[in-house]
């Protein structure tokens, strides 16, 4: 669906990553199939493959879909195992991984990954709250939650990053910080699924064990949409 939306415009890139090996492979083959441009690739979650174990995961990937590019995703709060700077550096010899998205949201690992892989890998911040001092550490980007709320206003964010405008960056930072606190302050995706819900995009059910978002956190969640002039009427 998203291919036929975009029509070409931009790059589409799936979300293709699992706990295991050989189902990434066939979901990245699948998502090929459909025309996307691209695969994210989250690091396999519960069973905590070790550092090598991660290195030969991305590699068995690539290599059953040579020429393809390959985003690794590090987030460790959620799956259990951290892709330390030096594997990054080991994932730099697989040519089809030509970027890795970042969310552990610690400023310090960002340079860490700058010094020891340089620009060959185009580094994406996974954490909207650090998107400014991500990009002045020599991140890309980010790929976001907050953006399926206020697209328009992160990528104004991320061009005045990359643009030096950093008093209208940091300006926007600001500004999103209470969106960004609000659309996690329950499990993600329970609240950008409400928050979506509230600017009448589709309705409002989500499947257990996630459940529908507090009336207290709701609340606070449809003032900051307000606030942003993001809700219609």
């Amino acid at each position: 669906m998203v291919v036929d939306e975009v029509k070409g415009r931009v790059p589409v890139v799936a979300g293709a990553g699992s706990h295991s090996t050989r189902e990434t492979v066939d979901s990245v083959r699948r998502a090929r199939e459909v025309g996307a441009d691209g695969a994210l690739i989250v690091t396999p979650y519960y069973n905590k493959p070790t550092q090598a174990g991660l290195v030969e995961h991305y590699r068995a990937i690539a290599k059953a879909h040579p020429g393809f590019p390959l985003i690794a995703y590090n987030v460790p709060g959620r799956t259990g195992v951290d892709l330390l700077p030096e594997t990054a550096l080991k994932l730099c010899d697989i040519p089809e991984v030509v970027a890795l998205k970042e969310a552990t949201g610690n400023l310090a690992r960002a340079v860490d990954l700058v010094e020891l892989c340089g620009d060959r890998l185009t580094l994406l911040s996974g954490d909207d709250f650090t998107v400014l001092p991500f990009i002045a550490c020599g991140g890309q980007g980010v790929i976001s939650v907050s953006s399926n709320v206020a697209p328009r206003m992160m990528a104004d964010l991320v061009a005045a990053a990359r643009g030096g405008d950093i008093a209208k960056a940091r300006a926007l930072q600001v500004r999103m910080n209470a969106l960004h606190r609000l659309l996690f302050v329950e499990s993600n995706p329970i609240p950008v699924k409400w928050a979506l819900h509230l600017m009448g995009l589709f309705g409002p059910e989500v499947r257990l064990p996630l459940v529908p978002m507090g009336e207290a956190n709701a609340a606070k969640l449809k003032g900051a949409l307000a606030q942003l002039g993001l809700l219609k009427g």
